[in-house]
This record gives C-alpha cells, structure tokens and sequence, in this order.
C-alpha cells in the first residue's frame, strides 16, 4: 500500500501575501496623507491671502476713523475727500471757491448794559463786518414778531448817539428808539416796528425799533434810548420790568426803498424804509415769477446774482399785506420814495 506523501506547506507564499497587501495599504495610506497635505495648504494659502488682503483693505483706512467715518470692525477704505486723493481709492475734483460778495459793513449793536458797543451808538456810526448769528436764524423761526400780542420783559437804557444803529437806517431826528434783544429781533424783521412800552406804573411810551440788543439781552428785553427811557422812570433804576406790545400806526407819507451801497444789476442790497408794519418779506421778478430774497441782520434783503436788481418788488407786511413796486433804479444809498404805503392795523 502506498502512503500518499504530501507536501509540506510553504509558508513564505503566505508571508509574502501578506507583506504585499501591507505595502500596498502603505501606499494608498500615504497618498491619501498627501493628498490630504496638498489640500490642506492650498486651503491655508487662500487663508493667508485673503488675511492679506483684509490687512492691506484695514492699512489703508485712515488711522482716526470712527464708526461715523466707516471705521472699525469690517470696515473698508474709503476715499479721502481732497482732490489730490491718497491712492487709496477714486478720487474727485476739488470743490472751487466760489467768488466772494461784495462785503457788507454794518455798524455794531447795542448792549445789554445800555452802553454802546463801539460806535454805532456814539454818533460816528463806524462800520464794521457781521453775520448773521444762529441765534438770531433759530429766532427767525419761532415767528417772536407777531400782532395782537403782549410780551414781558425789562427795559434797561443806552446812548442812542445819532440813533444809528443795526437796522441801518441812519441818523435821525426822532429818538424815541430802542434796539430789540436777538430773540426777538429775528434776524432785523423787528426793524421797523413801533412798539408801545408799558410799566408798571402806567407810563408809557412808543418807540421804533432801529438797533439789536445782544446777549445778555434776554427775550422780551427792550434797550431803550436814554430819552426814551426817561419817558418812564428814573435813568438811576437801570432795569425796568415793562410790557410792550407793537403797533400799527398812523404814519404819513409812503414807503421808500434803498439800493444798498456798492449795488449793481449784477448785486444788490435792497432795504424799505418808513414801513408803518414790519416788514416780513421782500420779492424781486426775476424769469417770469416771483423770488424771495433772503434777509441779513443788518435789514437788507440780497440779490446775491443780481435777479430783479432795478426790477419791480412785491414786499409783504406781517399781516399777509402786499404792496407791489414798479422798478425802482439801482441808485445805491439814496432813499427813493413811492407811492405805496401798508394799511392799518
């Protein structure tokens, strides 16, 4: 009987099987770490790009900018406003400086304490530059010149001198006058106005208003002419509780209107003068309408590009009352009467 001999097994095949499936588990392992390391840096690298370019976008921003300016978190550059620019973005062209007007002097007002400021009260009447104040704009709001009201107040007195002052009418004769305090002065629409004081004693008297008190004059103060205030009490009382309320009154002849000096057809200051209501606006006719020109504190109303200068006018009182004035000739600084003249009230 023969024994059937088998072989022994090999194991070698079997380590080698094996080693092989390691070595290429090994390779597949690998190039998936590669891969991974290449998508990964590629990813850090768009990273650090964009950090770079929200580094340079934060660089550029100027230093000092708020949250109102567009700085802080997540902010972006904007473009400086100059017309040189920075780099940093577009730039646009510089504003241009427009041309100057033609300066307008006015003389100085009152003060609170009754004594003159500079020379506007003493009889030289030297002029000097101003502007309106913010006040006196936010003033010109409130709508403080009204009829048919009261208002209360102190009555303090100054040197009136020649009885110049801010509204620029120029000397006179008549110095039953006072200057209004800033409020309500309104920017000189209570130029002009007659107002009747009371105190409180029952003494009266009527004044017209030519001059602004400034601050300290509080609302609803009058600066009364020394003649005037002596009309009512003793120049020794100093402050004086008062009430006054304006007037409408009985005033003869008509209006008249006043070229500014260095008024031209291409600029000019108008002003009305001997209104018996205070004035409350003042239109020119210019292309076919009519424009409202804008009112200074020192009582002219501007042309600023000449439209209507020599032209007819339309001017309005208080009370809603228009008077309309055929052209009047640019003669600056002489007063040129009409045949106009608001009503009563």
């Amino acid at each position: 009987m023969r024994a059937t001999k088998h072989a022994a097994p090999r194991p070698w095949r079997r380590r080698g099987l094996v080693t092989g499936s390691a070595l290429g588990l090994l390779g597949v392992g690998v190039t998936a770490c590669l891969a991974v390391t290449v998508f990964t840096g590629s990813g850090t690298g768009a990273v650090r790009a964009a950090d770079a370019s929200a580094a340079g976008a934060r660089a550029a921003a100027p230093s000092d900018a708020g949250p109102e300016a567009g700085g802080g978190a997540g902010a972006t550059a904007r473009p400086t406003p100059s017309g040189t620019g920075t780099g940093t973005g577009p730039t646009r062209p510089a504003t241009p400086t427009p041309t100057p007007s033609p300066s307008v002097p006015v003389p100085a007002a009152s003060t609170a304490s009754g004594t003159p400021a500079g020379s506007a009260n003493s009889g030289t009447a030297r002029e000097r530059p101003r502007t309106p104040s913010a006040s006196s704009g936010a003033a010109a709001s409130a709508e403080r010149i009204t009829p048919a009201v009261s208002r209360r107040g102190v009555a303090t007195a100054y040197a009136a001198g020649d009885g110049n002052g801010s509204c620029l009418y120029g000397p006179t004769d008549d110095m039953m006058i006072a200057a209004m305090n800033v409020t309500d002065y309104e920017s000189a629409k209570a130029c002009g106005a007659y107002v009747r004081v009371r105190a409180a004693g029952g003494a009266t008297v009527t004044v017209r208003i030519v001059n602004e008190c400034p601050a300290p004059c509080a609302p609803g103060q009058l600066d009364l002419s020394r003649q005037a205030f002596a009309k009512l009490a003793d120049l020794s009382v100093g402050r004086l509780p008062v009430t006054w309320t304006l007037l409408s009154p009985d005033l003869p002849g008509a209006i008249a209107i006043r070229y500014k000096t260095g008024s031209t057809k291409w600029w000019c200051g108008i002003q009305v003068i001997g209104h018996r209501n205070p004035v409350a606006a003042l239109e020119v006719r210019g292309g076919g309408r009519w424009r409202r020109l804008p009112r200074t504190a020192y009582n002219y109303f501007l042309s600023a590009d000449g439209t209507g200068c020599g032209g007819a006018l339309r001017i309005t009182d208080i009370y809603g009352q228009r008077l309309t004035v055929d052209g009047i000739a640019v003669r600056p600084g002489v007063a040129q009467r009409t045949d106009v003249q608001f009503a009563r009230h």
